[in-house]
């Protein structure tokens, strides 16, 4: 895969967090109009159904926008929750913070933060919304079992992510992907709540509302792992880039994909962010395709027979 240059896929990444920011809560608005169509179509004309969608409209729309502002800024704190990541100490780790200035200087970028996570398998993972938020957070595995060439790679693909935005893409997308997933969580438990004197058809209303979520959650959940993929790809050949010694992280990759599980790592949004999804193992056989969808990562074999063509 060839990288199309930083100011291009910065571009194209901003565009596509614009689009994102525009794209869900529609889809979250069209499966409102569903639910009202699917109420009243038998008993009501169109006239109800668009009056009753365009008064429920503006409350969605201002929950939405109350949680995807909340997630926004305080996605950081969740990550390191999330992670039990802590900060990684300048005296203790000089080796650490020399390939990341090093590298930073050859590129022009601010230094982020740099955390560690106290588990001995091998991951990364890059995370932040601007620059006073942006955080490469290595595992104590990764840093002691990598050589200096192949830890440099995987810092490099890490700071790759954060040069072309697409730690805040990700954000964006997960917290999106999180709404439709709280809905349908919300009315499933609902229905496991008993119920009495209710309206007529109450059961059935929910039941169409939870159906709606689960295809509002599979139809945003698929879009949000192919852009997830993409960026790693597009990550191993910017690292490659910024480098020129594709080989090491190649090299690196192989190593990480043999102990990738961080145990800290419980929640699955989080893990999408690790250089190799620490919950997600690889697919084989003659579904791998179909469920190749549902992958955050593109598989590790893939990945490092392109940096070996690089």
């Amino acid at each position: 895969m060839k990288y199309v240059g930083l100011q291009t896929q910065i571009w194209r990444n901003n565009t596509k967090s614009t689009l994102l920011l525009i794209a869900f809560p529609v889809l979250l608005l069209f499966l409102v109009w569903i639910f009202f169509y699917i109420l009243y179509i038998k008993d009501y004309g169109i006239e109800l159904i668009n009056q009753e969608f365009l008064q429920t409209s503006p409350f969605v729309a201002a929950i939405v926008g109350v949680w995807f502002l909340i997630a926004y800024f305080s996605h950081t704190k969740m990550i390191s929750k999330a992670t039990s990541s802590k900060p990684l100490e300048r005296n203790k780790n000089m080796r650490v913070y020399n390939l990341v200035e090093n590298l930073c200087i050859s590129v022009g970028m601010k230094m982020p933060k740099v955390k560690i996570i106290y588990d001995d398998s091998l991951n990364a993972f890059a995370s932040g919304i601007n620059e006073k938020s942006y955080t490469v957070t290595l595992s104590k595995g990764i840093i002691d079992k990598l050589n200096d060439r192949e830890l440099e790679g995987v810092i490099a693909h890490e700071l790759t992510h954060i040069r072309n935005k697409d730690v805040r893409l990700l954000i964006v997308s997960i917290i999106f992907v999180g709404i439709f997933a709280l809905i349908a969580e919300v009315v499933a438990r609902s229905l496991r709540v008993p119920r009495g004197g209710g309206k007529k058809g109450g059961g059935a209303i929910i039941i169409i509302i939870l159906a709606l979520a689960l295809v509002g959650y599979l139809l945003s959940a698929l879009f949000r792992f192919a852009l997830s993929r993409k960026r790693e790809y597009l990550a191993d050949a910017g690292a490659a880039e910024m480098t020129r010694n594709p080989d090491a992280l190649a090299s690196a990759l192989r190593k990480i994909s043999e102990d990738s599980r961080i145990e800290a790592v419980a929640r699955k949004d989080v893990a999408q962010l690790f250089i190799e999804n620490p919950r997600e193992k690889g697919v084989k056989g003659f579904f791998s395709s179909v469920l190749g969808l549902f992958a955050t990562h593109p598989p590790m074999n893939k990945r490092v027979q392109l940096l070996e063509q690089f």
